[in-house]
């Protein structure tokens, strides 16, 4: 048995939807898992969308997921080109080769010709579907003219083949009209197309979307036609919005790079687009080694799935908050470019990942941890003014004052001597830790809530956490006058 060898073919008419990331991803995790080659096809006949911008968005979301290939764009291959508008020279010698064996023919009908055919089929019929029916397939050969080439549909049979998922799958040859291949200015069409780079590139197994198993027919007909066996085919259940419609953007973020820009990890993003149609026992959260590990055709579903945010939002949570899937030196690195959008640069990923440990708990993205260790980096501290106002009163001024002569006096400055100075101070005071723990969390960070108080002031040090409790002291006798 050859070795596996599977593709992903976007077009480049836009952004990365996460749908075709699904896809891209169970090809990817297939070829990984059983040493095969992933090549990534650039699908771009359409040129009046296609554009060099939509083709870097691809490959950059590509290279943020992980989803790395062995051949294609940036990579190159024995089987390029990799971009389809580069390979027209072997569309047309296919093409040529089932005319010249009477599988194809030149159409040289024009627009009028068969819009006139049309509104015959539905002056008959309002209700029918125009089929075209064969007028060029035994006309006289007009070189001067220009023309499309189709494919000639047998008479009668069916095609037959055995889905990865869904099982055996029949469609009668009657359901087929003769199709074109190849369209007036020599660009094939995506049946055409597909079939010839898949055949050219040793494809050995085509999974995509079950949105596309009306192609599969007729691109298994072209594949006999051109007396080759086609590879195997798995169609995959659709990824809907929670209404049932097509998941499109007005339900949402469903770009990769809006994800990446939200502060998603992209190991959360493949861990739940991968439980969509596919499952392994009852677990949840996969590392990216144990979906390769675990992936298999047989574990995919049938049945359509509905996106959900929150559950999204949950796995993203889960990678966050765990070493094993998130290494703190990985999480500091995903940190530092979103610290430097807040305007704090040249933060280096040392001194992020010593503060790690106080966010991740709490933090759902990257976003979020952020935006709660903003206050580590930035002097003095952004002030959340409800906070000042309802903690930093002319009552607690005096408690900030007595925190910050009891820490002054501190010479080992840990988390755990901080703990231990401080409520043995309280007890001598006849005080408990609610007392004081609000006004110095905000004294110290701006905000009512944050980590722990004494990972705060072991982080911060002890010159910055002495110089805001002072300063807050004194915001906090001004707020009474």
């Amino acid at each position: 048995m050859s070795p596996a060898r599977v593709r992903f073919a976007p077009s480049p008419t836009g952004y990365l939807h996460i749908g075709g990331v699904r896809t891209a991803l169970f090809n990817w995790l297939w070829a990984r898992s059983v040493g095969g080659a992933f090549v990534l096809r650039i699908e771009d006949t359409d040129q009046e969308r296609s554009t060099p911008e939509s083709v870097k968005i691809i490959l950059d979301s590509m290279k943020w997921l992980g989803l790395t290939w062995d051949e294609g764009p940036d990579v190159g291959g024995a089987h390029g080109p990799y971009f389809q508008m580069q390979r027209l020279a072997i569309y047309k010698d296919f093409s040529e080769k089932l005319i010249t064996n009477k599988k194809a023919y030149r159409c040289f009908c024009t627009k009028e010709e068969l819009d006139v055919q049309r509104a015959a089929v539905k002056e008959r019929d309002p209700k029918a579907q125009f089929r075209y029916p064969g007028t060029c397939r035994d006309r006289a050969n007009q070189p001067d003219k220009p023309f499309v080439v189709r494919f000639r549909m047998p008479d009668g049979g069916s095609v037959k083949y055995i889905d990865r998922v869904f099982g055996e799958i029949v469609t009668p040859n009657g359901a087929q009209q003769d199709f074109v291949l190849v369209r007036s200015d020599g660009v094939p069409l995506y049946n055409f197309g597909a079939v010839v780079d898949d055949l050219t590139m040793g494809i050995t197994l085509v999974a995509r979307g079950r949105d596309h198993m009306v192609n599969t027919p007729p691109q298994i007909l072209i594949y006999e036609a051109l007396d080759v066996a086609p590879p195997e085919f798995a169609h995959l259940p659709m990824m809907l919005a929670p209404s049932g419609e097509k998941l499109s953007k007005r339900h949402g973020a469903v770009s990769v790079t809006e994800y990446r820009d939200q502060g998603y990890s992209p190991e959360a993003v493949l861990n739940y687009l991968a439980r969509f149609g596919w499952s392994h026992g009852d677990q949840e959260v996969f590392s990216r080694d144990e979906l390769v590990a675990a992936f298999n055709w047989e574990a995919c579903g049938k049945g359509d799935g509905k996106f959900d945010t929150k559950k999204f939002l949950a796995i993203q949570h889960e990678h966050l908050k765990s070493e094993r899937l998130t290494s703190t030196k990985r999480y500091a690195e995903s940190v530092v470019p979103f610290l430097d959008q807040r305007g704090l640069a040249n933060i280096t990923t040392d001194r992020v990942e010593a503060i790690v440990p106080g966010v991740r708990e709490r933090a759902t993205t990257f976003v979020e941890a952020a935006n709660g260790m903003d206050f580590f980096f930035r002097d003095p501290p952004e002030m959340d003014q409800k906070a000042v106002q309802k903690f930093l009163t002319p009552e607690s001024a005096s408690k900030l004052d007595a925190l910050h002569a009891l820490y002054a006096g501190v010479e080992l400055w840990t988390e755990a001597e901080l703990d231990h100075r401080t409520h043995a101070w309280l007890e001598a005071q006849n005080l408990q830790i609610k007392d004081v723990a609000q006004p110095a969390r905000v004294a110290l960070t701006g905000r009512s809530a944050s980590p722990g108080l004494y990972l705060v002031l072991f982080l911060l040090g002890k010159e910055r956490a002495l110089k805001r409790l002072a300063e807050s002291a004194m915001l906090a006798r001004g707020n009474g006058s």
